[in-house]
């Protein structure tokens, strides 16, 4: 029986329909003030009614997995260092820390640059903007200094890059034109990519529609640059057809990919996975090599297990009257076990268009007539050979921790009464079934905002959407992932008021 889940985590307030996990500050950072920020936000103290659970506001710096030990600190109510230290004791761990904003040590980027990450970061970059149009309208200058000071600079053309690129367009356009007529002819933002085409993870078409929106909206979209230097007054960009170009900005914003967070690399190095990039887990969301230790999220990602390492531990399951080959029928009477511990395998069977195992056993021998077919070892591994080409990482969203996170409480919640072997997952190399089905992910769409109240959207079966009833469709998913009626009511009423009122455009 369970005595005690530690769950130690970041909360970074994510759109667990969005593309990354903090997608959903994007539009908030052009249109919130502090009431608007706590319309997405929900404490985590609520979730302590209830129930037998406990939250401290703290940070760990250090996991003892040895001693089932994580080391926190506290700043609250202590200006002493040292001080507000303590010890917690776990019988489980989850780490579900999230990530941190990548910078590949790019010179110049921690000190010059704004992140999107945390609700703080929302609130810079909002009181940033704003003081970009202040400064330029102050007599003295000249015009290009008030065109530098207008430039904005969006550094990454993921999904995250473009919704804000996207909503600062908006922000300008529609808002702050009003109230800044004289400059506002002046504003310039530029979205800076080091790949040839920016939304590369989605499909090309959707690609397509939005640079070319892009260009029709005014925004500079820069792909093939490389940023190598960020300054103070000025971002250095490299390119193979002309060099480096130190380019102006006034305000610049970072959004090129995430890294590891220290505590979970000094995690790492101790359990022996110093040379990965994140935390290595089973299927079954267990850090490798560790007892009682889960993550979830974009800290981890999971090692999934390929087929010809236990190729030949199949063959003889598989093999069960010891004869040294394997029917089609043999193959199928273990092939269920198979899909579950080896999902490429369906996925090859599907990406070549076969019905099952048996075509890929015919196919292999080169005889699509006979049935009766045997396979030796050899033979069986020649057919799949190829299989483990389909392996993939899953992708560092929202989408991806959410339904991690559900599949763990799951597992947790069926582990409670169990008296013995709670966790139970019986490899292929074991007998019986799983207890628990490895961790599945299922893709449920991913969604672009482009600005001028229009959306990209790409859904399962290869569905593309793009325009208006797209952003309809993107705020109904919005509202509805919130955590609770009282956010979803008031994102709702902050729509609204958008809608009639513009967004505010106070400093506070």
């Amino acid at each position: 029986m369970i005595s005690k889940v530690l769950v130690y985590y970041m909360y970074q307030g994510f759109d667990s329909f969005g593309e990354v996990h903090y997608v959903s500050y994007s539009n908030y950072c052009m249109t919130s003030k502090q009431s608007e920020l706590t319309s997405i936000l929900v404490s985590v103290i609520l979730l302590q009614k209830g129930g037998d659970i406990k939250f401290w506001e703290a940070e760990c710096f250090k996991i003892d997995s040895a001693n089932k030990k994580i080391h926190c600190r506290s700043n609250i109510g202590t200006n002493l260092d040292g001080d507000g230290e303590f010890l917690v004791d776990y019988d489980y761990l989850v780490v579900a820390v999230g990530a941190r904003s990548n910078t590949f040590n790019t010179p110049g980027v921690v000190e010059n640059c704004h992140f999107l990450k945390e609700v703080e970061d929302a609130q810079k970059i909002r009181r940033s903007v704003m003081d970009c149009f202040e400064r330029a309208s102050l007599p003295y200058l000249d015009e290009e200094e008030r065109k530098n000071s207008l430039h904005f600079v969006v550094v990454g053309g993921g999904p995250t890059g473009v919704e804000f690129a996207a909503e600062l367009h908006d922000f300008v356009t529609e808002d702050l034109s009003k109230l800044y007529p004289a400059i506002q002819h002046l504003v310039k933002i530029s979205l800076v990519e080091a790949a040839d085409h920016i939304l590369t993870m989605f499909d090309k078409r959707i690609t397509k529609f939005a640079e070319e929106k892009f260009v029709r909206d005014g925004i500079n979209v820069k792909t093939g640059y490389k940023v190598v230097k960020v300054s103070k007054d000025a971002i250095t960009m490299q390119n193979p057809a002309t060099g480096d170009i130190a380019v102006p900005y006034g305000m610049a914003v970072w959004s090129t990919g995430i890294g590891t967070r220290p505590f979970v690399v000094e995690f790492m190095k101790q359990i022996g996975q110093g040379n990965r990039r994140v935390l290595a887990t089973d299927e079954w969301l267990r850090v490798l090599e560790c007892d009682g230790v889960y993550a979830v999220g974009d800290c981890a990602t999971i090692n999934q297990r390929r087929v010809m390492e236990d190729i030949s531990e199949i063959f003889r399951v598989a093999d069960k009257d010891n004869s040294g080959t394997l029917t089609v029928k043999e193959i199928q009477d273990v092939l269920d076990d198979i899909y579950v511990r080896y999902p490429q395998v369906e996925l090859y069977l599907k990406s070549r268009q076969m019905n099952g195992i048996a075509d890929l056993v015919r196919t292999s021998k080169g005889d699509a007539e006979k049935e009766s077919i045997e396979l030796n070892i050899e033979e069986f591994k020649k057919a799949l050979s190829l299989v483990d080409s389909q392996v993939k990482n899953l992708p560092a969203t929202a989408q991806v921790a959410a339904q991690q996170g559900q599949y763990l409480a799951r597992c947790f919640n069926k582990m409670k009464d169990a008296e013995e072997n709670p966790e139970g997952p019986i490899r292929i190399r074991g007998e019986g079934r799983h207890r628990f089905r490895p961790f599945r992910y299922r893709h449920l769409g991913q969604f672009a905002p482009l600005g001028g109240e229009q959306t990209a959207a790409q859904l399962p079966g290869d569905w593309i959407s793009i325009g208006h009833s797209s952003q309809w469709l993107w705020y109904s998913v919005y509202a509805t992932k919130q955590i609770s009626w009282r956010t979803r009511a008031l994102v709702i009423s902050d729509w609204s008021r958008r809608f009639v009122f513009g967004r505010d455009s106070s400093c506070i």
